[in-house]
């Protein structure tokens, strides 16, 4: 995976773990799908398209060989230009079928190369949590000191979520772990979320763990299912109250109709594309994730944590 990206949250994706086909050598990506989040998982599609051709299914994995490219795991040290990371977009870092001596080079790879600010991702909170007590790095990736235990500050970390239970199942986790920044991704919305007992002062508690930065946005790929509107503003009020950063991704391929998409929604209304209308009889019309845009509310969201370079 290359370099620079147009995920509109981070700078550059980095992938130093890949699978190669067995059989036909073409050498790509590997995941497995762990819940409706995944369903229709773009990294998959991805791998289908210009990978190995492996779906990312559980009963594929011995269809493949994994391994770190040592290439790409060098790579972050040669840009020269500090930049915002997305480690492994093409996998889950955490998930089972990662040996943990592959985590460990690559946490001592992005600790090295502290001018850079690492983003990890992950729907496997429960696999970290042991682990990450152990966690060695170099303070400010130099060598020549003795290392020492902790996360790295330049290492965020992340749950994926796509619903309140996920959430509950998810984020307690993640906040159990002391990283630099603990953030969330509300990506794809499938449900409404409940993120107010993970924000500061929930109920006028004292509590000193919760999450610093939210992503949102809605499904955009082949067979992509429609957010509720509802759902993004509830996030963004809740991060809003809060003083939590809030990041609003995109729509994905349906949109409701207000005044900046309505120009939009009536040249694709002649074609007779699809409109969803959900139970409280909000209807959102599907227009291709370009045409929706990332405007909430009239404006683009694009607030990050104060430790943001």
């Amino acid at each position: 995976m290359g370099e620079r990206t147009a995920i509109e949250w981070t700078d550059a994706t980095w992938n130093p773990i890949r699978a190669r086909h067995r059989k036909t050598r073409a050498t790509g990506w590997y995941c497995q799908r762990v819940s409706p989040g995944c369903k229709n998982c773009y990294a998959a599609a991805i791998n289908v398209w210009r990978g190995n051709s492996m779906d990312y299914a559980a009963d594929r994995l011995a269809d493949v060989e994994l391994f770190l490219d040592e290439k790409t795991l060098m790579a972050p040290l040669k840009w020269r230009e500090p930049r915002m990371v997305f480690v492994c977009s093409m996998t889950d870092l955490f998930a089972p079928f990662v040996p943990i001596t592959w985590i460990g080079r690559i946490f001592g790879l992005m600790a090295e190369a502290s001018r850079h600010t690492f983003q990890i991702l992950t729907k496997r909170p429960e696999n970290l949590s042991a682990w990450s007590s152990g966690v060695m790095h170099y303070p400010g990736g130099d060598r020549t000191q003795r290392p020492v235990m902790g996360w790295p500050p330049n290492v965020w970390l992340g749950v994926s979520v796509e619903n309140e239970e996920m959430a509950k199942r998810r984020i307690p986790r993640l906040l159990q772990i002391r990283a630099a920044v603990r953030f969330v991704s509300y990506e794809p919305a499938l449900g409404p979320g409940n993120f107010a007992p993970y924000l500061p002062d929930y109920h006028g508690s004292n509590r000193t763990r919760w999450i610093d930065w939210l992503i949102c946005g809605g499904e955009s790929g082949s067979g992509a299912r429609p957010m509720h509107p509802d759902w993004a503003r509830s996030a963004r009020d809740q991060c809003t109250s809060a003083g939590v950063p809030f990041f609003f991704k995109q729509w994905g391929k349906w949109v409701p109709e207000p005044a900046e998409y309505r120009e939009r929604v009536e040249m694709r209304r002649a074609r007779g594309f699809r409109i969803h209308t959900f139970e409280d009889q909000e209807q959102v019309w599907r227009i291709g994730r370009k045409a929706a845009g990332r405007l909430l509310d009239g404006r683009e969201w694009n607030e990050y944590p104060p430790q943001a370079r």
